[in-house]
């Protein structure tokens, strides 16, 4: 790709298409939840259970799909791998529409996550190229602000569309829109790893991608925070409906609380954006760490006290969730800061990582569920403690980058202007 195509990407246009192509994966997942029922009715699933199979095939496939995404994209760069990763989920997406059997759909979804896991990667891999430091994180966290967004939005969508069709309308709809993504990235994205860059696709070249991420301290803590942190914040989702509506009894407002959660971690996205060039990514995701696991630690007091009515569940709940955003995309930037030369690699890790141990981890909470708010409380204060050990360790004890291990320049990585 020419360099005039990389002049005519601009900043803005850059942010937006790393977004829209971040939001094909979330979508994937929220835009369902109002069809199960339709989708197991139709197809003879008698155990209401399983239709959630629905949204864990998808997220098998993408978690297990993106190690292999990574090797592929330091090899053949950014541009193909994407293309061909998109137009994966694009196939099984409206080949989903047209099928009438169960374990087939399943298939689908898992292949669907497959083709996903290409944008999971391949996307903070762009970003990395592109730009580093305090802009790469500022960059981040407005992609992270979309991607937090779309549990606002896609139940709704999902709705709509079951009002204009049957539920296969749904699938149709992500295909279309992925399609447009495809469009989008083919003719405006260029690529953005050099061929200096580009590693041999061998099994030696692979191990030493992995040897690199696994054997940077600071990378890979802060890799391992991100795990954490999105363990506690599954352990919520999975728990969401049963605190809101059993214990606090909102019964068809849930979706309106679950949504203001997802908004004000937006919001925090957005204002991480606003204030990283001049604080740090250190400052911010230590700080909100801090007051993070403070929190928690208060929660869970109050809950095993069971002083905690709903007006004050939610303070806390949305203080936690506002320091959330400020760590998470804060701490996703410096876990990839020191591996610019592998980062399809490192996303790749990192992805699996947080994808496959954050489920693990929220899952167990979410079964330990026993009609209070303790067994979730005491997930996010542990997990809270956790993020703040692998901080210590990859910064070898010192906090708010104090004695910082490589700049945080704030200059792009490449000429992206």
């Amino acid at each position: 790709m020419s360099n005039h195509l990389t002049r005519v990407l601009s900043r803005p246009e850059f942010i937006a298409l790393m977004a829209a192509l971040m939001a094909l994966n979330a979508l994937a997942i929220d835009v369902m939840l109002p069809a199960l029922p339709y989708m197991g009715e139709a197809l003879g699933v008698a155990n209401e259970n399983e239709r959630q199979f629905v949204v864990s095939s998808y997220m098998l496939g993408m978690g297990i799909a993106v190690l292999a995404f990574g090797p592929l994209t330091d090899r053949f760069g950014r541009r193909a791998p994407m293309l061909w990763g998109v137009g994966l989920y694009i196939v099984a997406a409206v080949a989903a529409a047209f099928v009438q059997d169960f374990t087939l759909l399943l298939v689908l979804r898992f292949i669907q996550g497959m083709g996903a896991a290409s944008v999971r990667v391949i996307t903070t891999a762009v970003v990395r190229d592109r730009y580093s430091g305090r802009e790469m994180a500022e960059v981040m966290s407005l992609t992270f602000m979309v991607f937090m967004a779309i549990p606002i939005i896609a139940p709704g969508i999902g709705q709509i569309l079951l009002l204009t069709g049957p539920w296969q309308t749904i699938f149709l709809f992500m295909g279309l829109l992925a399609a447009a993504f495809w469009l989008w990235t083919f003719f405006r994205l260029p690529e953005t790893l050099t061929d200096d860059q580009r590693r041999p696709l061998s099994i030696g070249g692979v191990f030493e991608g992995f040897r690199i991420v696994f054997t940077n301290r600071v990378a890979f803590f802060y890799g391992l925070a991100g795990m954490f942190l999105f363990g506690a914040l599954f352990g919520f989702i999975t728990s969401a409906q049963q605190i809101y509506v059993d214990i606090y009894g909102l019964g068809v407002y849930f979706p309106v609380a679950f949504a203001a959660v997802a908004g004000l971690m937006a919001i925090s996205s957005f204002t991480n954006s606003r204030v990283v060039r001049r604080f740090g990514m250190r400052r911010l995701s230590h700080g909100a760490m801090l007051v993070f696991t403070l929190g928690s630690a208060i929660w869970l007091t109050l809950a095993m006290l069971d002083m905690l009515p709903l007006w004050l569940f939610f303070t806390l709940l949305a203080t936690i969730m506002f320091c959330f955003g400020w760590a998470a995309s804060n701490m996703n930037s410096l876990s990839m800061e020191p591996l610019g030369k592998v980062a399809g690699t490192a996303a790749a890790v990192f992805g699996f990582i947080q994808t496959v141990g954050g489920a693990l981890i929220g899952s167990y909470t979410g079964q330990m569920f026993d009609g209070t708010v303790v067994p979730v409380a005491t997930g996010y204060f542990t997990m809270g403690v956790l993020t703040l050990i692998c901080i210590l360790i990859a910064e070898k004890g010192r906090l708010f980058g104090v004695g910082e291990s490589y700049a945080e320049s704030a200059e792009p990585a490449m000429a992206a202007h």
